[in-house]
């Protein structure tokens, strides 16, 4: 039985030592497989699925850049879209707080009111109280916050700028530092930002402010009374403050934290515009459709009407409204013939501080500026 196993597997070997059998053309048959078919096979593979995966980069790129032109036609046919950006009303940050409840965000000695300027457009407003006022303001109505507003204390109107509420991080700190230096602070949201309802424009929220500017004035009596406006926010101030001098109620003075010269401007400007700015007929798709939707916010134009003191802030890393567009909207004032009996000042942030466009509030020479430029800026003649 060995010796069968032993002569099979011999045989076993010998044949698989014997040469391929050839054909009459002395070539290997056709039933042989080479190795060589086998590296083709697999050469082919990886260059199938290069090709596959640069054709398919291929088609995004095509897609995207059908879509970045197509944006362009799509903002110039529908130019509520453009005002939507600039409003950006429909982005509510922070989201989950109840703007009925100040005392939420930290705000204890804060009412929140609810006032009508046209029919069918109500605002939401928030009323701080000066830290002298903190403890009694506790538990008080809206009453007595509005019978507070008599006191012996000046009134700050702030003018938030877009995007968000009235409740927004850095608009809160910012109440809470002006109300420690003893200021009453009164803020709202425009119709159609937060809880106020009605649809946004440069006519309606122009007009929500001069509504809270005259609401203060009925209650505040012969205290001072002052105007801030941030980012978009000094677009209304500016049109409020000039309609305000227009009919000889002028403001006690006017702030500015983080001004452009006028929307235009500022559109051009801003990061969103970035991929944009250099697309052919950028003015015509883009800045045209804001101006046809009724949205100037020309400050430039407004400082040659204001007869008011007016102080500027901007911090020079601000990469939201550029630094140099403050500047320039201070020389405008300052060489304006309106502020020739008022005082006129212009206050930068340097870089290394990274206050950018809403962190001026956390400067410790904020105080002493206030103080300074508001103590000297009621009717203050050039001698």
């Amino acid at each position: 039985m060995r010796k069968r196993n032993e002569s099979v597997t011999v045989e076993h070997e010998r044949a698989a030592a014997a040469p391929a059998p050839l054909d009459k053309g002395c070539s290997l048959r056709h039933s042989l497989r080479l190795p060589a078919a086998a590296d083709d096979t697999g050469m082919k593979r990886p260059l199938g699925r290069r090709y596959g995966l640069w054709f398919r980069l291929r088609k995004l790129i095509i897609w995207l850049l059908g879509v970045y032109i197509a944006i362009p036609f799509l903002v110039k046919l529908c130019p509520a879209i453009q005002a939507k950006l600039v409003f950006l009303n429909f982005v509510r940050v922070p989201y989950f707080i109840d703007l009925k409840r100040p005392q939420d965000q930290g705000l204890n000695h804060t009412c929140n009111y609810y006032l009508q300027p046209e029919e069918d457009v109500t605002i939401g407003v928030w009323h701080t109280v000066p830290a002298a006022l903190w403890k009694n303001a506790r538990g008080k109505d809206q009453l007595w916050f509005e019978d507070a507003l008599g006191s012996s204390h000046p009134v700050i109107l702030y003018l938030h700028g877009n995007a968000g509420t009235r409740g927004g991080d850095h608009r809160v700190e910012l109440y809470k530092v002006l109300s420690s230096l003893g200021y009453h602070v009164v803020t709202f949201d425009y119709r159609g930002w937060g809880d106020s309802i009605g649809s946004p424009s440069e006519r309606g929220m122009t007009y929500d402010a001069l509504h809270v500017f005259d609401w203060i004035k009925a209650r505040s009596g012969e205290n001072p009374v002052y105007i801030w406006g941030h980012s978009l926010g000094t677009g209304v101030a500016t049109n409020l403050v000039r309609r305000l001098c227009e009919r000889e109620t002028p403001p006690d003075a006017l702030i500015l934290e983080s001004p452009f010269t006028n929307i235009r401007e500022e559109a051009r400007s801003h990061p969103f515009s970035v991929i944009y700015r250099y697309f052919p007929g950028f003015d015509w798709f883009f800045l045209d459709p804001i101006t046809t939707s009724g949205i100037k916010f020309a400050n430039d134009e407004n400082v040659k009407y204001i007869s008011c003191s007016l102080l500027i802030l901007h911090a020079e890393d601000d990469p939201v409204v550029p630094f140099h567009l403050g500047k320039k909207l201070y020389n405008i004032a300052a060489t304006s013939r309106s502020f020739r009996d008022y005082k006129v000042q212009f206050v930068p942030f340097h870089t290394d501080l990274g206050y950018r466009h809403k962190y001026i509030y956390r400067s410790p020479e904020l105080p002493r500026i206030l103080r300074e430029f508001l103590g000297k800026s009621e009717h203050e003649h050039h001698h």
